[in-house]
């Protein structure tokens, strides 16, 4: 799968009269055209969210740290927030794992076939199951197990593994752990779980169960940042499929695991593209 050879710029700021002007003009002095932008503004927080998606000058000329100097000090009358990002990096991804594959399989299949475009140093389980699965796709494989007593030596180790690694983001796919409230201190902001329930309904345990007891015509898969509450993180992304009275637990359950797979991919797609933005508790999405 082919991937863009162009730069995405992505700022937020309060609202205010020329904050698009001041992204869209500095790309035209550079030579740079726009082939993508989204923006967004918040009305009732006052806040502006861009992110352009820009080429190179057609002459090839193009030094990112002048770029970087250049646009500095009109982001700074503006107060922005800005990051710059190549396209066609490829961020480093430790995925966590017990023993549900199907996330897992989904994700290593999109990442062979080019359509996520990361690189997956480490994949840590609690669990032996999916080494083979691992080892197939030539991906180291930490089997780290964990009981309430080894819980903290285990999430050191977990945390040095992450490190070591040079991760940029960490995916929970299906990591049946709830992590401790230091190791979600760290991954704030730059870790991803897929929880099988549309949050804010049905947290915890057992969700398909919980929404079969309740008689629901709807269920869904939710993609959202971690936090030190439980499945109380920032929404990224949440499908959801129709089902009806007809339908056990059991059949929930499958009928779930193509939504989880597709809103966790998803989910990655959007945060390795710069397009989310952490606010207030939640976020804002410039998808396309």
């Amino acid at each position: 799968m082919n991937t863009p050879d162009t730069l995405i710029l992505t700022a937020t700021c309060a609202s205010r009269l020329g904050t698009v002007d001041v992204v869209t003009r500095y790309l035209y002095e550079q030579g740079c055209y726009v082939a993508d932008m989204q923006t967004f503004d918040d009305a009732r927080a006052g806040q502006f969210f861009i992110r352009a998606e820009f080429r190179r000058p057609a002459d090839g000329q193009f030094d990112e740290v002048a770029f970087r100097d250049g646009f500095a000090p009109h982001a700074a009358r503006f107060e922005l927030q800005w990051q710059l990002t190549e396209r066609k990096r490829k961020p480093n991804v430790v995925i966590l794992v017990s023993k549900f594959d199907h996330c897992l399989n989904d994700l290593l299949y999109r990442y062979r076939t080019g359509q996520l475009a990361i690189e997956i140093p480490a994949i840590i389980s609690n669990h032996p199951d999916l080494q083979r699965l691992a080892d197939w796709h030539h991906i180291p494989y930490y089997h780290l197990p964990v009981t309430a007593d080894t819980k903290a030596e285990q999430e050191d180790r977990m945390w040095d593994i992450i490190n070591e690694s040079e991760a940029e983001l960490v995916v929970l796919a299906r990591y049946m752990q709830v992590l401790s409230p230091e190791l979600c201190d760290k991954l704030a902001g730059w870790a991803i779980n897929i929880h099988h329930s549309l949050l804010p309904g049905f947290k915890g345990a057992q969700p398909y169960h919980q929404a079969y007891a309740k008689g629901v015509k709807l269920v869904g898969a939710t993609a959202h940042y971690i936090n030190n509450e439980l499945d109380e993180g920032p929404i990224i992304t949440q499908g959801i499929q129709p089902v009806d009275h007809s339908h056990y637990p059991e059949d929930l359950v499958a009928k779930g695991r193509d939504v989880e797979c597709v809103t966790l991919a998803k989910a990655i797609q959007y945060h390795i593209e710069k397009r989310v933005f952490m606010y207030q508790g939640k976020t804002v999405v410039l998808g396309n």
